[in-house]
């Protein structure tokens, strides 16, 4: 087991102040945002992509499958549905989230329609080339690979116990012993990534890949939560925190005007 030096996350590594909520939206107007259209019928290669995702302050498979397309550099027109609204239950049963079960994120390609931000990724590696989102050489690609799939699968304490909220930053608090389990298991993977294979660049492999999208909610919770980290990450989570792309996003969601309580409590007050 790899002996990691940790340290607090600087005030430096920071998504923007958390914001004053305004009142939510009238229905009017989030409907306006949520119109769905059936998936238009048109050839693949001729179709711009449609991406449909939840509130960008809070939907973590959301922020993967968004990053993913970004990455893909292919245009796409992007729906933000507000999650757990009044409208929620009738607007998931829209034909555009019935192969998903109304779950987001879910990319249509004309015909095509792809659920999940792991299968997001792979079906976009096969349309533009794996090496915008997979190391090249193959024990690299090995690894990266296995660590998207062990992200996607596992750290079911740190999703529960520390949602993504980007519009917040809170004091330390006790973590529980599976969320310090599982920090352990990731920042050992980090830093074996890091040493093997990350060379001159900034990111887990080098450039900036499908790895770094799927462990970039992540970054956030440990912004979020004000989590100890080990110093060798602190560059990584700067690296991520400054691409154009995660700067994109976190001016979305500041901007945002809906308010979901349930993902508004502080981790003492949900403890």
């Amino acid at each position: 087991m790899l002996a990691i030096d940790m340290t607090t996350v600087p005030t430096s590594v920071s998504v923007s102040p958390a914001i004053t909520h305004p009142p939510t939206p009238s229905l009017e107007r989030e409907g306006e945002l949520v119109r769905l259209t059936p998936p238009p019928r048109a050839t693949t290669s001729l179709a711009m992509l449609k991406l449909i995702i939840g509130n960008k302050a809070y939907s973590s498979w959301s922020l993967r499958g968004w990053l993913a397309v970004k990455q893909s550099g292919l245009p796409f027109e992007e729906i933000v549905v507000p999650l757990y609204d009044e409208a929620w239950d009738k607007v998931r049963e829209g034909d555009e989230f019935a192969p998903s079960s109304g779950k987001v994120p879910i990319l249509w390609d004309g015909d095509t329609v792809v659920w999940d931000s792991l299968a997001i990724v792979d079906w976009l590696a096969d349309r533009v080339g794996r090496e915008k989102f997979w190391p090249e050489d193959d024990a690299a690609r090995a690894m990266a690979r296995s660590m998207a799939a062990e992200m996607h699968s596992g750290y079911a304490a740190l999703r529960r116990e520390h949602g993504m909220n980007i519009r917040k930053r809170y004091p330390p608090a006790p973590l529980s012993a599976e969320v310090q389990a599982e920090l352990t298991r990731l920042f050992e993977l980090w830093a074996q990534a890091r040493a093997r294979f990350g060379g001159s660049g900034d990111f887990l492999f080098g450039d900036f890949g499908a790895v770094d999208i799927m462990f970039a909610p992540v970054c956030t919770r440990l912004v979020t939560y004000s989590i100890p980290v080990p110093r060798f990450a602190l560059p990584y989570l700067q690296a991520v925190f400054a691409h154009p792309y995660m700067q994109d996003w976190i001016a979305d969601a500041q901007a945002e005007e809906w308010v979901i309580e349930k993902f508004e409590v502080a981790p003492s007050a949900a403890a």
